[in-house]
């Protein structure tokens, strides 16, 4: 297979015409509860290009002239691409081996324990160099895009030291860079304790806040905080030491959280003022009371981690019933998450969590563009927003995508307004 390239900007004006539905249109806002099945679709319309920014939209009859490009849509449909505000697609290798050793009856933690899992992906980081790492990582950015994904978030997480924590976050910092999409890179030095620190939480926790995170904000490595608060990982004590430096040095919190048992992680992340929390596999009514509580702390749920996993699934429907907005995340990672394609995440929140396709998409579009503050770059489609699109092949209506999962639907999809980096 040919590495994948990053595409140029398109130059000049591209119309896109023929179009069945141009799907969730207007610069949209963070939905909630009954809206989160509002979904604005444009029918039979058709959508201008212009250096790689949507210039504008409109009923077919109404396409304007003087164009440099014209693309035929062929009764597609056109969608924002996906926003995924949850991944470690920075990594050394694969963990295969763990997955039989699931097969075979071990939990997460006991493959922790043996020294798998987090442990097993820092030792083979350590390993690499960092063009090794970018070059690797970028591979696995373009196939993510591939798959209809143009926004990231990242995270750090698989060093664990800190010339290791920075090496990621500097690989992040050149992705972002080399292609041009928007990413945001979160520092996860707390995701498990090192080895060597099994025994000292103490002498760990005084590197994170003494030493990675000052330096981090020193070279503006990052714009967010992470870290895993679970039993066996980091307690809720310790994450709010390391929360409370964070936020000194201008890093905003995200909290894994509640992924196997009722942590106390929700509680403390809305105590800090997270962004956000994620996995909430485990989540009963007085947690979603408390998020109601707290508009600004969002809701990431990861269902491919969590049927991956063989965990319940997160309750998705009680909580939009209750009132809240959702985002959904592919927890892309080497061990309990091995597949970026958001298109599968849509078929699980809709068969297994019960969301209705537009819930899902919104999910999966403009409440994470808002949750990563990209709403003004993407989530929508509208003007003056970047052209990462995604073109369907002609289907019935939208609901036959999270139906169809695992059939490439995707007829193109358009990054930095050029229809040619992949086409099917």
């Amino acid at each position: 297979m040919q590495p994948l390239q990053v595409p140029p900007k398109q130059q000049g004006r591209l119309l896109i015409h023929n179009i069945a539905g141009l799907v969730q249109t207007g610069m949209g806002a963070f939905r909630r509860g009954p809206a989160m099945k509002e979904l604005p679709i444009l029918n039979n319309g058709y959508l201008l290009i212009e250096d790689g920014l949507i210039a504008g939209m409109g009923p077919e009859e109404e396409s304007p002239d003087g164009i440099d490009r014209v693309l035929d849509a062929k009764g597609g449909w056109i969608l924002p691409a996906f926003v995924d505000c949850h991944t470690h697609l920075v990594f050394a290798e694969w963990r295969n081996a763990e997955f039989v050793d699931r097969i075979r009856g071990l939990s997460y933690q006991e493959i922790a324990q043996r020294g798998g899992g987090i442990l097993n992906s820092a030792e083979k980081l350590r390993r690499l160099t960092e063009d090794e790492l970018f070059e690797s990582s970028l591979q696995r950015l373009l196939q993510s895009a591939a798959t209809g994904t143009a926004a990231f978030e990242i995270k750090s997480g698989y060093g664990l030291d800190t010339e290791s924590e920075l090496k990621i976050l500097r690989v992040v910092r050149r992705l972002k860079q080399v292609s041009g999409l928007p990413i945001r890179a979160t520092f996860l030095g707390a995701h498990a304790y090192p080895a060597e620190f099994r025994t000292d939480h103490a002498a760990y926790l005084r590197i994170l806040t003494d030493e990675m995170i000052p330096e981090i904000a020193a070279q503006g490595l990052a714009d967010y905080c992470d870290a895993f608060c679970e039993n066996g990982f980091f307690s809720t004590e310790e994450v709010d030491q390391l929360f409370t430096a964070a936020t000194a040095h201008g890093l905003r919190p995200r909290l894994h959280t509640n992924q196997f048992t009722h942590s106390g992680g929700i509680d403390l992340a809305i105590a800090h003022g997270a962004l956000s929390v994620d996995h909430l596999e485990v989540c009963d009514d007085r947690e979603i009371e408390a998020l109601l509580k707290a508009p600004g702390t969002a809701p990431v749920l990861l269902p491919y981690a969590a049927m991956f996993m063989g965990l319940h699934h997160p309750p998705a429907r009680k909580m939009i019933d209750a009132g809240l907005g959702i985002v959904l995340a592919s927890d892309f990672n080497p061990g309990t998450s091995p597949n970026p394609s958001l298109s599968w995440t849509w078929t699980l929140a809709c068969t297994q969590m019960k969301l209705l396709p537009e819930e899902a998409l919104n999910a999966l579009t403009i409440n994470p563009a808002f949750n990563l503050d990209f709403q003004d770059r993407v989530g929508s489609l509208a003007p003056g927003k970047e052209a990462h699109l995604l073109l369907t092949k002609p289907i019935s209506d939208l609901s036959f995508l999270p139906y169809s999962a695992g059939q490439p639907w995707i007829d193109r999809m358009i990054l930095h307004g050029n229809p040619d980096f992949l086409a099917n």
